[in-house]
């Protein structure tokens, strides 16, 4: 499906413990229609919740579930397929091979590429909901010379993460994500004051974006840059 000649994102969401319409999109979020300036359609995948999806390696129930969640967002229309949190990159492999659809579950799949925008002397950072289970195996570096070139950092223990992790889950203000990813990020350049790039894990972060943008002065890449990028890479049958 092609919605009015646009193609149609799909994404898998977390298991929140929420109803439906308690799901309130957060501007610049995945599931905000303005975001890619159309709607989006999603499917809750059954026991994905917050702190598993984060904290646990992958499962055979969740993979399951993740893979009939893709399903029915492909017999609903999707032409591309997401999710609502960077670390569902652990089931991309079992998503893509389930579908017929472009997969794109994380912004992490952008590491590779944004190494070869660096210079040798610059660093990617990537910023993350919780940089103790962010491991090296999610960063999809090809060579090992580039690991130096990857530094993590997380808000893992600040008031955002306690939220995620509720059941039900908790929606944290703006101000307060902007707050605790401005400092994760002070804190990483002082340490590494040659981060050229940031890529944000966290599908929570595209709301402070461009806040962090004008404090850094840095480019940063998300998920929703990821989208539009395989959004436009989809062309609509009456057009080709």
């Amino acid at each position: 499906m092609v919605l009015q000649g646009r193609p149609l994102l799909g994404i898998l969401e977390l298991d929140e413990g929420l109803a439906p319409e308690c799901l309130i999109p957060r501007q610049g979020c995945l599931l905000h229609p303005a975001t890619f300036d159309r709607p989006v359609i999603w499917e809750m995948v059954e026991g994905a919740f917050a702190e598993t999806i984060v904290r646990t390696e992958p499962s055979l129930r969740v993979k399951d579930a993740c893979v009939a969640a893709a399903r029915r967002l492909v017999e609903r229309g999707a032409d591309v397929i997401s999710a609502d949190c960077g670390f569902f990159v652990r089931y991309q492999p079992a998503v893509a091979a389930a579908v017929n659809v472009p997969v794109v579950m994380s912004s992490l799949l952008l590491v590779p590429a944004l190494l070869r925008q660096l210079s040798p002397a610059q660093k990617l950072a990537v910023i993350t909901a919780d940089s103790r289970h962010c491991t090296e195996d999610l960063l999809g570096i090809e060579k090992p010379v580039d690991r130096p070139k990857v530094v993590v950092a997380g808000i893992e223990g600040g008031v955002f993460v306690g939220n995620a992790f509720a059941r039900p889950y908790i929606q944290t203000d703006v101000e307060q994500i902007e707050s605790e990813v401005a400092a994760c990020v002070a804190q990483l350049r002082a340490k590494h004051p040659e981060i050229g790039i940031l890529l944000f894990e966290c599908t929570g972060f595209p709301s402070v974006k461009n806040a962090l943008g004008r404090i850094t002065g840095l480019p940063i890449y998300d998920i929703t840059d990821l989208c539009r990028l395989t959004l436009a890479s989809v062309t609509s049958p009456e057009l080709s």
